[in-house]
Protein backbone atom coordinates (compact mmCIF):
# COMPACT_ATOMS: atom_id res chain seq x y z
CA UNK A 1 0.00 0.00 0.00
CA UNK A 2 1.28 3.53 -0.89
CA UNK A 3 1.78 6.03 1.55
CA UNK A 4 -0.80 8.31 -0.50
CA UNK A 5 -3.39 5.22 0.34
CA UNK A 6 -2.64 4.53 3.84
CA UNK A 7 -2.97 8.70 3.94
CA UNK A 8 -6.52 9.03 2.60
CA UNK A 9 -7.70 5.87 4.32
CA UNK A 10 -6.57 7.69 7.18
CA UNK A 11 -8.45 10.45 6.85
CA UNK A 12 -11.50 8.76 5.58
CA UNK A 13 -11.15 7.08 9.37
CA UNK A 14 -11.07 9.95 10.70
CA UNK A 15 -14.02 11.71 9.18
CA UNK A 16 -16.55 9.09 9.86
CA UNK A 17 -15.57 9.04 13.34
CA UNK A 18 -15.77 12.64 13.63
CA UNK A 19 -19.25 12.62 11.97
CA UNK A 20 -20.35 9.56 14.81
CA UNK A 21 -18.78 11.68 17.65
CA UNK A 22 -20.78 14.78 16.76
CA UNK A 23 -23.81 12.80 16.81
CA UNK A 24 -22.86 10.86 19.92
CA UNK A 25 -22.30 13.77 21.61
CA UNK A 26 -26.16 15.52 20.82
CA UNK A 27 -27.49 12.48 22.13
CA UNK A 28 -25.18 12.16 24.97
CA UNK A 29 -26.09 15.70 25.97
CA UNK A 30 -29.97 15.52 25.07
CA UNK A 31 -29.24 12.35 27.56
CA UNK A 32 -27.67 14.15 30.27
CA UNK A 33 -30.72 17.28 30.23
CA UNK A 34 -33.71 14.49 30.26
CA UNK A 35 -31.82 12.76 33.13
CA UNK A 36 -31.44 16.27 35.20
CA UNK A 37 -35.02 17.29 34.64
CA UNK A 38 -35.81 13.63 35.55
CA UNK A 39 -33.66 13.56 38.87
CA UNK A 40 -36.27 15.29 41.58
CA UNK A 41 -38.59 12.97 40.48
CA UNK A 42 -36.26 9.61 40.78
CA UNK A 43 -35.03 11.52 44.05
CA UNK A 44 -38.84 11.32 45.52
CA UNK A 45 -39.59 8.05 44.06
CA UNK A 46 -36.88 6.07 46.24
CA UNK A 47 -36.91 8.34 49.26
CA UNK A 48 -41.13 8.91 49.64
CA UNK A 49 -42.98 6.84 52.71
CA UNK A 50 -45.56 6.46 49.55
CA UNK A 51 -43.01 3.93 47.96
CA UNK A 52 -42.22 2.02 51.15
CA UNK A 53 -46.18 1.56 51.66
CA UNK A 54 -46.33 0.45 47.80
CA UNK A 55 -43.85 -2.05 48.35
CA UNK A 56 -45.50 -3.25 51.72
CA UNK A 57 -48.62 -3.29 49.97
CA UNK A 58 -47.78 -5.30 46.63
CA UNK A 59 -45.87 -7.81 48.73
CA UNK A 60 -49.02 -8.45 51.25
CA UNK A 61 -51.44 -8.68 48.11
CA UNK A 62 -49.07 -11.11 46.31
CA UNK A 63 -48.74 -13.03 49.46
CA UNK A 64 -52.78 -13.33 50.14
CA UNK A 65 -52.83 -14.61 46.46
CA UNK A 66 -49.83 -17.07 46.53
CA UNK A 67 -47.82 -15.69 43.92
CA UNK A 68 -44.45 -14.07 43.85
CA UNK A 69 -44.50 -10.64 43.68
CA UNK A 70 -40.54 -9.73 42.65
CA UNK A 71 -39.42 -5.70 43.25
CA UNK A 72 -36.06 -4.89 41.65
CA UNK A 73 -34.69 -1.04 41.35
CA UNK A 74 -33.39 -0.76 37.94
CA UNK A 75 -31.68 2.89 37.70
CA UNK A 76 -34.14 5.19 39.28
CA UNK A 77 -37.48 2.89 37.93
CA UNK A 78 -38.87 0.77 40.20
CA UNK A 79 -40.07 -2.48 38.58
CA UNK A 80 -42.94 -5.21 40.51
CA UNK A 81 -42.81 -8.30 38.43
CA UNK A 82 -45.53 -11.05 39.23
CA UNK A 83 -46.78 -13.96 36.67
CA UNK A 84 -45.00 -12.71 33.59
CA UNK A 85 -46.71 -8.81 34.64
CA UNK A 86 -44.97 -6.14 35.23
CA UNK A 87 -45.68 -3.05 36.51
CA UNK A 88 -42.57 -0.01 36.26
CA UNK A 89 -42.91 3.21 38.04
CA UNK A 90 -40.62 5.24 35.67
CA UNK A 91 -40.11 9.18 36.93
CA UNK A 92 -40.29 11.10 33.77
CA UNK A 93 -39.59 14.88 33.24
CA UNK A 94 -43.43 16.23 34.15
CA UNK A 95 -43.74 13.32 36.82
CA UNK A 96 -43.48 9.85 37.95
CA UNK A 97 -45.53 7.15 35.54
CA UNK A 98 -46.90 3.98 36.10
CA UNK A 99 -46.30 1.33 32.76
CA UNK A 100 -48.22 -1.46 32.63
CA UNK A 101 -46.87 -4.45 30.84
CA UNK A 102 -46.96 -8.03 29.43
CA UNK A 103 -43.41 -9.43 28.47
CA UNK A 104 -41.99 -6.83 26.78
CA UNK A 105 -45.43 -5.17 25.26
CA UNK A 106 -46.81 -1.43 27.18
CA UNK A 107 -50.51 -2.45 27.66
CA UNK A 108 -51.25 0.86 29.74
CA UNK A 109 -49.80 3.67 31.46
CA UNK A 110 -51.33 6.04 34.09
CA UNK A 111 -49.87 8.83 36.06
CA UNK A 112 -48.99 8.41 39.61
CA UNK A 113 -50.01 11.08 42.40
CA UNK A 114 -47.48 10.21 45.68
CA UNK A 115 -50.54 11.95 47.87
CA UNK A 116 -52.67 9.54 46.91
CA UNK A 117 -53.08 5.90 48.43
CA UNK A 118 -50.98 3.18 46.74
CA UNK A 119 -53.72 0.84 46.95
CA UNK A 120 -55.51 1.81 44.09
CA UNK A 121 -52.51 1.28 41.97
CA UNK A 122 -51.76 -2.06 43.53
CA UNK A 123 -55.67 -3.10 43.44
CA UNK A 124 -55.36 -2.20 39.53
CA UNK A 125 -52.32 -3.67 38.99
CA UNK A 126 -53.19 -7.15 41.07
CA UNK A 127 -56.51 -7.66 39.05
CA UNK A 128 -54.08 -8.19 36.15
CA UNK A 129 -52.29 -10.72 38.26
CA UNK A 130 -55.30 -12.65 39.21
CA UNK A 131 -56.62 -12.91 35.46
CA UNK A 132 -52.91 -13.97 34.40
CA UNK A 133 -53.40 -16.41 37.72
CA UNK A 134 -56.53 -17.78 36.04
CA UNK A 135 -55.27 -18.45 32.46
CA UNK A 136 -52.24 -19.88 33.57
CA UNK A 137 -54.00 -22.36 35.81
CA UNK A 138 -56.73 -23.04 32.86
CA UNK A 139 -53.34 -23.98 31.02
CA UNK A 140 -51.76 -25.93 33.61
CA UNK A 141 -55.17 -27.70 33.36
CA UNK A 142 -55.19 -28.43 29.66
CA UNK A 143 -51.89 -29.42 29.73
CA UNK A 144 -52.45 -31.89 32.21
CA UNK A 145 -56.03 -33.39 31.14
CA UNK A 146 -53.91 -33.60 27.92
CA UNK A 147 -50.86 -35.43 28.96
CA UNK A 148 -53.16 -37.71 31.18
CA UNK A 149 -55.01 -39.08 27.71
CA UNK A 150 -52.03 -39.66 26.67
CA UNK A 151 -51.35 -42.60 28.09
CA UNK A 152 -50.55 -44.84 25.32
CA UNK A 153 -48.68 -47.92 26.12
Amino acid sequence: MSFLDSLENNLKALESREEGGVVSTKSREKERSKAKAEAPWAERLRNDPWTQKLMQDVTRAGFQRRTKVTLLWMGSTLRMEARRLRLELRPEVDGIVAVYLKGQEESQREPVDLKEDPGGLVARWMTSVDIQKKLDEEEAARTAAAFAGDTTE
